[in-house]
């Protein structure tokens, strides 16, 4: 079976984590958290990072400290993973579902004709006229780790007093190379920052994720709260509601193995995709999709555009699958889920055209160039 996304280790984890057995230091302290966070900090050029249990930890926590309450809205994409979507429902606010475009990253034309006609500025924040509530964020998402238009994100937020949330969880190592923000991290351009080391990842550390922030008191506070809010440990005095949200040890043990392997992957990933585009060139029924040229993206998944009507996509990964090519389809999109039908939605147009008509190919570091000629000649056969 050639896997779709698999971890791979190779570097000095096995090491790295022995150490951290072999010292006791197994839970939430221990220096490899904080050797972690530093080596993390450094790579994308920010003063600290806070390492977490999850992405979804990342998230939560950055909605919490940008004000977001009970009745509050966020403006969020529709297609994108769920995980990225429910904390604001942790929260008590309510999701405002916008659509993307050929990138597959939040269609920023449509978000600002939305805040442009659908809202109104008040004293007490946005105002959504058709909910009659208050926008405090936007959440974007660096979709398979293709950067998003952030210096439009950017100008946005700042003309109607937004905050805004950068899910980077498939888009580490992603940065700008071209305009004002050339140099810049995905995560690290917005008022926060949410990556995932999850086992599909790019690096991985089983489960796993980690916060930025703009301020630095925001980065402190969200430390404070995902160590149970602790304002005296040794008396348990605790001011606030806290959660348990911080990584292990061992965890960053194996995440600081691999972040010594990460440029060494995104090269990797870099190369596969440019091979399978070179195998796909004279397709026209088929195509990988482009990433955005104004970044160095990370190239986490490849999607592979259907062209032709005459292909169904469940059709054709019923028959990889038979031919043991692991593939699967884009995700289910959130304004249709049975828990978001209600929600308002914005002239989602694009984005039930690309759920329908691309699937992801297997894009695992350790895949080999025959792996990838196999899946070539697989897509010819069906």
């Amino acid at each position: 079976m050639i896997h779709l996304s698999v971890p791979v280790l190779k570097g000095n984890e096995r090491n790295y984590m022995d150490d951290a057995i072999a010292n006791g230091w197994v839970s939430t302290a221990g220096s490899y958290v904080t050797r972690f966070e530093t080596e993390m900090a450094a790579y994308l050029k920010v003063p600290a990072t806070a390492a977490l249990q999850s992405g979804t930890a990342a998230l939560h926590l950055s909605m919490l400290l940008s004000g977001i309450e009970k009745d509050h809205e966020v403006i969020v994409p529709t297609l994108t993973f769920i995980a990225a979507i429910n904390p604001i429902v942790y929260l008590g606010a309510h999701p405002v579902f916008m659509d993307c475009d050929d990138t597959l990253n939040m269609d920023c034309e449509k978000l600002s004709k939305f805040l442009e006609t659908e809202c109104t500025k008040t004293k007490e924040g946005l105002l959504n006229r058709s909910s009659g509530q208050i926008i405090k964020a936007v959440l974007v998402v660096h979709v398979f780790g293709n950067m998003a238009d952030m210096e439009t994100l950017l100008r946005l937020c700042s003309q109607y007093d937004l905050k805004l949330i950068e899910d980077a969880t498939e888009a580490l190592g992603t940065r700008y190379t071209k305009g004002s923000l050339k140099g810049k991290f995905a995560g690290t351009i917005g008022d926060f920052g949410a990556y995932s080391f999850n086992g599909n990842k790019i690096i991985t550390t089983g489960g796993g994720g980690m916060i930025t922030a703009k301020r630095d008191e925001d980065l402190k506070k969200a430390v404070y709260l995902s160590t149970q809010a602790k304002d005296d440990p040794f008396s348990y005095v605790h001011n606030e509601i806290g959660y348990n949200y911080r990584m292990t040890n061992i965890q960053a043990a194996l995440g600081v193995g691999q972040l010594e392997c990460l440029e060494d992957y995104i090269n990797t990933k870099t190369y596969n995709y440019n091979y399978y585009k070179s195998l796909l060139n004279d397709r026209t029924d088929v195509s990988l999709l482009p990433f955005c040229d104004w970044a160095r993206n990370n190239h986490w998944f490849y999607s592979l555009l259907l062209n032709s009507k005459s292909l169904d996509r469940d059709t054709l990964m019923s028959l990889l699958r038979k031919s043991k090519i692991e593939v699967r389809p884009i995700w289910k999109l959130n304004h249709t889920q049975v828990m978001y039908q209600n929600c308002q939605t914005y002239k989602i147009e694009k984005a039930p055209f690309y759920q329908s008509h691309i699937i992801n190919l297997p894009c695992s570091v350790n895949l080999c160039e025959a792996d990838m000629d196999f899946v070539a000649n697989a897509l010819k056969l069906v």
